[in-house]
């Protein structure tokens, strides 16, 4: 990416402030398709480890990697890492009829299962499940309720019964398994997507903050850490999980298969009200416009779905297979990308994600942060130019959720692609000032430059002096930027 400041960025800043999180696949991974998803609205991509191999995960990797270089834009890649997966054993006949109300044997004898057995390929869960816990499997369409239980068997009564088919799905909504959230494939595409360059790291299975500690130990710096919240267990813990994961998503689908479906939106809400307290992002996942896998058109409540994200003040919002493996993914990044603006223009946008309160901690940054945000409504500016080397200011200001655009410069592309998934950020890669001169020189052209300011308008900057000294944000200006003096700088 060239570092030159003589050479207008290529790429407008969206006036959108939440950002889109697109998933690719078999769908979407040549580079033209890329390409369009990023001018649809995607902001960021996420690669699911749960499905591919290595050579395909690099060559999509490879594809955003050019993609950024063509338009001078750090762009933001998330590498989803699939985490433990339970499943029952095969069927002599593939499948199994089971009733309501029949008794039903979970054991780890390998042979295949019928009507009345089927082996269960987990130790761990027999350790675990004691009476009257939940066994979920085929995404809770099935439902067995334990009746007792010892080291090699675990007798249940079925409540919800129907076809169990071989190698499905099982969870646990009621057991906190002694499992780590990082088998052994996680920690091989963890290397490998380390070595790739990715910027964030996604961990799933994620039920206590111990799972994200040592995620966090594994991946040693190299990438910002996401922790998804899929199970009761992590909701149960959930402050403990945020104070060391660098940020988390909403994992709906699985939260909604482990609890009753009702609980799964004031959870949300509940997550991404703490996520947002802590200051940490906090990405709404699954499901989203679900209908568009087959359907050109989202259905109407899935439109509400995502505008209630946004409303809630969410930092992005996901697509999955709707991007990854849909008939139309171009056509869903788009639709997400109208619902978000749609609901940003919306008058009372504004105070309904203010709706939480957001108190700053007791340090200089959070308090420059937070006179940012309250000197933009009272000067009416167009902007806030902050520096960081880290991107921590980044992270205090977005926290504020500021009513004008966020345009954030640094001199580590590291720390520019990891803000793509930042409410409201705009990351620019330029070289670092030395002086309070050179700084709001550099603002100034800076904000011309990526259209987030006019002549005339007025820009708030944020930095720290001395200068170049990460966490050190202890300086707020007000600057006017004035016609005769940019216009050498107009972009053509």
């Amino acid at each position: 990416m060239s570092r030159k400041e003589t050479t207008p960025s290529r790429f407008v800043p969206r006036s959108r402030k939440v950002r889109i999180l697109a998933t690719l696949g078999p769908a979407s991974d040549d580079p033209q398709m890329i390409r369009q998803l990023a001018e649809a609205g995607a902001d960021a991509f996420r690669i699911n480890m749960s499905h591919g191999d290595h050579a395909d995960h690099a060559r999509r990797i490879a594809a955003i990697r050019g993609l950024e270089a063509e338009l001078e834009r750090p762009t933001t890649i998330m590498a989803d890492l699939q985490g433990p997966k339970l499943r029952v054993g095969r069927f002599k006949a593939d499948r199994a009829e089971l009733r309501n109300g029949q008794r039903f044997v979970f054991d780890r004898d390998p042979a295949e299962g019928d009507s009345d057995r089927v082996t269960l390929p987990h130790r761990e869960i027999f350790e675990a499940v004691r009476p009257d816990a939940r066994l979920l499997v085929d995404d809770g369409k099935l439902v067995f309720r334990v009746v007792e239980a010892d080291d090699a068997r675990i007798e249940t009564v079925v409540e919800v019964g129907g076809t169990i088919s071989n190698n499905k799905g099982l969870n646990l909504p009621d057991v906190l398994l002694p499992l780590a959230a990082l088998t052994e494939k996680d920690r091989s595409d963890l290397v490998f997507a380390l070595e790739q360059g990715v910027d964030w790291i996604a961990l799933s299975f994620v039920q206590r903050p111990e799972d994200v500690a040592e995620a966090r130990r594994l991946i040693g710096g190299k990438a910002a850490l996401l922790a998804k919240i899929e199970k009761p267990a992590a909701v149960d813990r959930l402050e403990g999980i945020l104070e060391l994961a660098d940020a988390v998503m909403v994992a709906r689908g699985d939260l909604g298969v482990e609890l009753p479906p009702e609980d799964v939106p004031p959870l949300q809400k509940r997550i991404v009200e703490a996520a947002r307290r802590l200051g940490r992002p906090v990405v709404v996942a699954t499901q989203m416009l679900e209908s568009m896998i087959q359907s050109p058109s989202p259905t109407r409540a899935e439109v509400s779905d995502v505008a209630t994200a946004v409303y809630d003040g969410a930092d992005a919002i996901m697509l999955s297979a709707e991007s990854a493996s849909g008939k139309y993914p171009l056509e869903a990044v788009a639709m997400m990308n109208r619902i978000a603006t749609s609901a940003e223009s919306d008058p009372t946008h504004h105070a309904r994600v203010h709706f939480t309160e957001t108190l700053p901690d007791a340090t200089t940054n959070d308090a420059i942060a937070r006179a940012a945000a309250q000197i933009v409504r009272t000067v009416d500016a167009s902007a806030i130019v902050c520096f960081t080397s880290s991107g921590s200011t980044a992270w205090r200001m977005a926290r504020e959720r500021p009513t004008v655009p966020l345009l954030v410069l640094t001199p580590s592309l590291k720390t520019a692609r990891r803000l793509g998934l930042l409410w409201g950020a705009h990351a620019v890669r330029t070289r670092d000032v030395g002086s309070f001169e050179e700084m709001v020189g550099k603002s100034k052209r800076m904000a011309l430059r990526h259209s987030v300011a006019r002549s005339g308008d007025r820009i708030i900057v944020t930095a720290g002096v001395p200068f170049g000294t990460p966490g050190s944000t202890n300086v707020v200006h007000v600057a006017r930027l004035i016609g005769d003096e940019l216009a050498r700088y107009r972009p053509s």
